[in-house]
């Protein structure tokens, strides 16, 4: 499916200027129920577009988050076309390309195990949740590559207070879409399928972690982990799962993808620390990607936390760092 770009439609203030990208499919099938394209024109942060889904999203409402890093924001085109969805190929480009017809509408994402009140539900809900906040977070790879994005969402917290976790969920285990007609690179990923994380329920119910629906002033890019995901910014990328579409909160610790692929080099915490390197590289230090002709800026020194140490250093204390990688 050719995906067009209109010349009236423009992005947020905050997006650099750079190459127009595939653009996820966010409304495809919404014209099969009468209404429910009105419906949508209505809600608080979604603009009024044409039934179709292959023209960006504009996000509207939303408020500017004042703990935001001021650091310089990594340019759309490259944020979106040098990343990792092991579901769309391996290749830093390959996402960007794959997942050009990924249908992620209608979407349900299901909250279920230690709570009170077990439901699901659908994007029109979860954009409705909370009031939307734009937040620009650093972004470290484990890889030793970084990137500053303006995410857009809220606290998981919001969507979790309305399950009620009961006290037996001592963990939060999230699952990411997976079909292999949608997905065909996915059985050559290396890694078990559908895609699974975790975190420990604090970590879940602090305020820095992020139900993501937007970047750049629009919904999510596909290869993105359209149409929501999860940001953690003090923990490595792949511990900020996409594509939700299963959250179930439990008494003991979930397996991770990653964990169980090679448990010696990527642990369940997986917090951004320079002092463990990993097996087969240091993580003292970063290579901010960036814009222009060049991938990357030269190294720069990795924070604790990836700079988040104030707001969630106290969620480990005690614990031996280099232990609970």
């Amino acid at each position: 499916m050719p995906i067009k770009k209109s010349p009236d439609l423009t992005y947020a203030d905050v997006t650099p200027k750079g190459v127009y990208m595939g653009r996820r499919n966010f409304l495809l099938g919404l014209v099969t129920t009468a209404g429910v394209v009105e419906g949508y024109k209505k809600l608080s942060h979604l603009p009024s577009v044409a039934a179709g889904g292959n023209v960006p999203v504009k996000l509207t409402g939303f408020t500017r988050w004042p703990g935001s890093t001021t650091e310089e924001q990594t340019p759309l085109e490259k944020t979106t076309h040098y990343n990792n969805y092991y579901e769309f190929g391996t290749g830093k480009g390959d996402p960007a390309e794959n997942s050009k017809n990924f249908v992620t509408a209608p979407w349900t994402v299901s909250v279920e195990g230690e709570v009170k009140k077990p439901r699901k539900f659908s994007m029109d809900e979860i954009m409705k949740l909370a009031p939307l906040e734009e937040r620009i977070y650093r972004h470290r790879c484990v890889e030793a590559w970084s990137i500053v994005v303006p995410w857009i969402g809220y606290p998981f917290s919001a969507l979790a207070k309305l399950v009620e976790p009961t006290a037996n969920a001592k963990y939060v285990a999230f699952q990411s879409y997976y079909d292999v007609k949608q997905m065909p690179e996915g059985p050559m990923a290396g890694i078990e399928l559908p895609y699974v994380e975790g975190l420990r329920i604090d970590e879940a119910m602090n305020p820095l972690t992020l139900l993501t629906v937007g970047m750049y002033g629009e919904t999510l890019p596909n290869q993105d982990g359209a149409p929501v995901r999860m940001v953690i910014p003090w923990k490595y990328g792949f511990k900020s799962i996409k594509s939700l579409v299963k959250i179930r909160f439990v008494k003991d610790q979930p397996p991770t993808t990653w964990n169980i692929a090679n448990p010696r080099e990527y642990g369940f915490y997986s917090n951004v620390n320079p002092t463990v390197d990993h097996p087969r590289w240091s993580q003292a230090h970063e290579h901010r990607l960036k814009g222009g002709l060049g991938l990357f800026d030269r190294p720069i020194p990795t924070l604790m936390f990836n700079g988040y140490g104030d707001q969630v250093a106290s969620l480990y204390a005690g614990m031996d760092l280099r232990k609970y990688y």
